[in-house]
């Protein structure tokens, strides 16, 4: 197990050199003059676009503004906000947490409809029961994000006045937007509980555990479920991924001022800088958490540490 996790830790230190260098190739790779483009619109003089090169060193050879955005990297520094003149981090700092709220709501939100609807349509396989956890999942997954949101937007907000429309201020703001961005991967996670519930249910360990004369409910919860877990727990981390992508269109529909929202403007607003931080940030964040996953993965089954 500890030799498994030490190659997870190695497999993040390869991986974070290139995560760093496609940031800093979607600002070099970006059609025609990046510092232009900032300023596609406006009335600004050759001689401005130009000290603005040279503020951000954009100017210099390529292989060495990849070396300083790498060092400001290691040093903490995400650069500074063209928009704003503040520190990307700073703005990252206030707008981060958020994000991270709906995001964790949304996955302890779709793990637990995904583990109910999954274990119920395993144990009632081919009857009703399981006829409607499985159309379910597949009408939650059918559904767009951007789609749900505004259609509990104008029914639970604006028809019933339940839950407020938008913000960030409690914690009835939190409840349509996590909703919104949970119920897919609700429906994806009951899938793959249903099938890999069924595959272990028929399992020798199963079955001997039966012959002993257990509870059928005991067998399930101590023996048979956790097995199952560890296929539903690589896609989870996955899931957290698609949480914090997701969130930049969700956040947009329910004015959650997180960073998906920063996005959205960082882009309209051609923001470079800030556009890289919030990639960067969230780039490193979603490796860290599967690795962590891969990690009680190989705790929760010692068949995967050993592979």
């Amino acid at each position: 197990m500890g030799r498994y996790a030490l190659r997870k830790l190695l497999a993040i230190v390869a991986i974070l050199p290139v995560i760093t260098l496609l940031v800093f190739l979607m600002r070099v790779l970006v059609p025609g003059d990046p510092v232009e483009v900032m300023f596609m619109g406006q009335s600004t003089d050759r001689e401005t676009i130009e000290r603005v090169r040279r503020e951000l060193g954009w100017d210099r050879p390529v292989l060495l503004q990849y070396a300083e955005y790498v060092g400001r990297l290691v040093r903490g520094d995400l650069g500074t906000s063209l928009q704003t003149g503040r520190p990307v981090a700073e703005d990252l700092r206030a707008r981060y947490p958020l994000t991270l709220v709906l995001a964790v709501a949304s996955l302890g939100l779709a793990v637990t409809l995904g583990l109910a609807l999954g274990v119920v349509a395993a144990l009632q396989r081919e009857r009703w029961l399981d006829a409607a956890a499985t159309a379910l999942a597949v009408v939650g997954i059918s559904m767009p994000p951007f789609w749900l949101g505004l259609l509990l937007i104008g029914l639970v907000s604006v028809r019933w006045g339940l839950l407020p429309v938008m913000g960030a201020e409690s914690w009835r703001h939190l409840v349509l937007p996590a909703f919104t961005l949970g119920i897919v991967s609700a429906a994806a996670i009951a899938r793959l509980v249903r099938s890999s519930l069924l595959e272990t249910l028929g399992q020798d360990f199963v079955r001997t555990a039966r012959a002993k004369g257990l509870p059928g409910h005991r067998v399930v919860a101590k023996h048979a479920l956790r097995a199952a877990l560890s296929p539903v727990l690589a896609v989870v981390g996955l899931q957290f991924g698609f949480m914090l992508s997701g969130a930049f269109i969700v956040e947009v529909v329910f004015a959650w001022h997180g960073v998906g929202e920063l996005a959205v403007i960082a882009i309209q607003n051609r923001d470079f800088p800030l556009v890289q931080g919030i990639v960067v940030t969230v780039a490193v964040t979603y490796v860290l958490i599967n690795a962590a996953v891969d990690v009680l993965c190989g705790w929760l089954d010692p068949r995967v540490a050993v592979e």
